[in-house]
């Protein structure tokens, strides 16, 4: 019994075993989800900016606005308003404008719809920037001399209006190099474009831009440079007979609008001469 007495007593421990993880081991993949898809959300509206006008972009604020009915009848409801949105012929989709004296516009009725004499009016004004524009291509035809100048221009017809681009040329810049000095020919495009111009009345605009200079500059002169030569060319149209008032916006673009590849190719040394739409 004594032997028994000394013999260390057997104790048997049971550990209970949890498993964690089996509930919420896949978290991570919906959040990477999430993730992913605010990503492709992101790159959809960086590219919806650089890929449309400013007309197009408000049409697409405006679908999205919740405040603002898209048709006339908002809602099926047959409540207090009778699916109707309280402001339902104030409110139009397209501009976001009110109708003052609570009449539907012509526009509201049309759901939205540009109207025949709208339609025909735009028309006619393609029609005539296309005009222009030929006017523009023909004077290249007529001496040497304006074969030569012709070199430094490209048209089209945009969103914008008619576009007139004016750029370097290897052998003939625009302006004299690192100033806002303008070339002989600069001055005879800007005579040329005045008495083109001078059949229509609608506004002009003028845009500077420049090639990308070296980072080791201490001063970068894109931004000044650009605004000069933008204002220089208004004053050559002005001083060629365009009246003043029908230059309506001078921009400077500095480099951060390059036209090729290589951001400091002398290529995009330009100006842009537009004639724009009525509507802009």
């Amino acid at each position: 019994m004594s032997g028994q007495g000394n013999t260390a007593p057997i104790i048997i421990k049971r550990k209970k075993v949890i498993k964690g993880g089996g509930h919420h081991g896949g978290a991570w993949k919906v959040a990477y989800a999430d993730f992913v898809t605010a990503m492709m959300a992101f790159f959809m509206l960086m590219w919806l900016l650089n890929a449309t006008t400013e007309k197009q972009r408000k049409g697409i604020a405006d679908y999205f606005n919740p405040t603002i009915p898209i048709t006339r009848v908002s809602g099926g409801g047959d409540g207090a308003f009778g699916g109707e949105s309280i402001f339902s012929e104030q409110s139009l989709a397209k501009n976001g404008t009110g109708q003052p004296d609570g009449t539907p516009s012509e526009e509201a009725q049309s759901g939205g719809k540009p109207s025949a004499a709208d339609a025909a009016a735009a028309a006619a004004e393609q029609k005539a920037l296309e005009h222009l524009l030929e006017q523009i291509t023909k004077r290249g035809g007529e001496s040497m001399t304006m074969e030569r100048l012709m070199r430094h221009v490209i048209t089209r017809v945009t969103d914008e209006g008619l576009v007139v681009e004016l750029f370097d040329l290897p052998d003939a810049p625009l302006f004299v190099p690192d100033s806002a000095t303008p070339a002989e020919s600069t001055r005879q495009i800007a005579a040329l474009l005045a008495e083109v111009f001078a059949i229509a009345t609608n506004n002009v605009a003028v845009n500077g831009h420049i090639q990308t200079f070296p980072v080791t500059l201490l001063d970068n002169p894109a931004w000044d440079l650009t605004t000069q030569r933008a204002h220089v060319m208004r004053g050559l149209l002005e001083d060629a007979n365009m009246p003043p008032k029908q230059i309506v916006r001078v921009t400077s673009h500095a480099d951060r609008k390059p036209v090729t590849a290589d951001p400091a190719s002398l290529r995009n040394n330009r100006l842009e001469v537009i004639l724009l739409r009525r509507d802009r």
